[in-house]
């Protein structure tokens, strides 16, 4: 189950034995259970043996001596290159510095093999061949780790409410979940406007999220993105989602803008239709972000749903403590991912194991979110960010 999910494991084997040297490998091998090895060396099973190097490449024959090397183990079945019933993989470790390999591994393992992870998602799901694109779309491998974090699952209802050329929403897709998201910007949610691919200059007429999915066969997942402020909900009141998932905007590739202004409010005319009001833009800072987002999945995930996002921060400065807590949810778990010397950002999972507090009125009250100083990265900081998918 967990092979059938993770994009960060390669494969996983039953160890049968290891050491640093080829001798040291024979002597664990010898000493692990004849009885736990008797059921995949029978004379009516097939098998064959792979050799897989880390940091080296061995030519063809290298590869046939190792495994000749290896003719004390009881193996009392035929070989099958094509389709066996047992693989067993010999690895070895040659370090991780490509400028200098060593002669010999620094350590060897020998098992049987069990099950790939889904380490080809990344290539099937890669940006670089993804139909619709923006400046921040978010890394094919990232988007399932999250997806994983929020234990995204068939028949969940998933909602971005930063959800920009939906790429979180495709990870989410592929493991059957329905998905729908909200973005500030008109101009991402119908695709229109300047390409942000290489030598295109504006989008074509069939670039959207929808298309995104329906490229990976899972357009029937799709509910709908809709051009909405995050900062003002516009959902009825009620636990409406099992996951919420989201990359919020920094200010560095994407600004961070909310509806509003800082002048007075003024009344339309009472003939106003609204065919042709631009909203006004005020800045929404970080912290905003951060409260009206823990207090939104507060009061619209189900019991036990879970809401995972990133969280920039200035590493000389950062501890535990800067993470926004809310007493509805519970943290699960905080992970890093460096950008730079100075600066990198949290993957936060959080589950809801508590409903907001009602007033006797029946009114919702107002819980404070514990927010803490995080990175406000400045233009010039872009350099190492740029980098990835932020």
């Amino acid at each position: 189950i967990i092979m059938a999910r993770t994009v960060c494991a390669k494969s996983a084997f039953e160890l049968w034995g290891h050491g640093e040297t080829a001798q040291d490998l024979k002597k664990s091998l010898l000493e692990y259970p004849k009885e736990s090895m008797a059921p995949f060396l029978k004379i009516k099973s097939t098998y064959k043996i792979n050799v897989y190097t880390f940091n080296k490449t061995l030519v063809f024959q290298e590869r046939i001596k190792k495994i000749d090397a290896l003719d004390f183990l009881p193996f009392e079945g035929k070989v099958h290159l094509k389709d066996p019933d047992h693989i067993f993989c010999l690895l070895e470790d040659y370090g991780s510095d490509p400028n200098n390999i060593p002669e010999e591994p620094f350590h060897v393992y020998f098992g049987r093999w069990i099950a790939d992870g889904q380490r080809e998602l990344i290539r099937s799901h890669s940006v670089k061949k993804r139909h619709f694109i923006g400046n921040t779309s978010m890394d094919a491998g990232l988007s399932f780790i999250m997806a994983n974090h929020a234990k995204v699952k068939a028949e969940d209802i998933v909602y971005d409410p930063f959800v920009g050329t939906g790429s979180l929403l495709v990870a989410c897709s592929h493991f059957g979940a329905y998905v729908c998201g909200t973005d500030i910007d008109y101009n991402t949610i119908h695709g229109i406007g300047k390409a942000s691919r290489k030598n295109q200059k504006w989008r074509g007429p069939d670039e959207n999220i929808r298309a995104n999915l329906r490229q990976y066969g899972t357009e029937r997942q799709y509910v709908d993105v809709l051009v909405s402020d995050a900062s003002k909900p516009v959902w009825r009141t009620g636990s409406l989602f099992d996951v919420i998932i989201t990359d919020p905007p920094y200010g560095i590739r994407e600004s961070t803008r909310r509806t509003g202004s800082h002048k007075g409010l003024t009344k339309p005319p009472e003939d106003f239709c609204g065919e042709s009001h631009i909203p006004v833009s005020m800045a929404y800072h970080l912290s905003d972000i951060f409260t009206d987002l823990l207090h939104f999945a507060a009061h619209y995930l189900v019991m036990g749903g879970r809401i995972v996002y990133w969280l920039p921060i200035y590493r000389p400065e950062y501890s535990e403590d800067m993470v926004p807590q809310h007493p509805c949810l519970t943290l699960i778990s905080n992970c890093e991912q460096v950008l730079s010397s100075h600066t990198s950002r949290r993957l936060v999972t959080m589950e809801k194991t508590k409903e907001p507090e009602v007033r006797a009125s029946g009114c919702v009250m107002y819980v404070c979110i514990h927010f803490y100083r995080v990175a406000f990265f400045s233009p010039f900081s872009v350099g190492p960010i740029e980098s990835l998918d932020s």
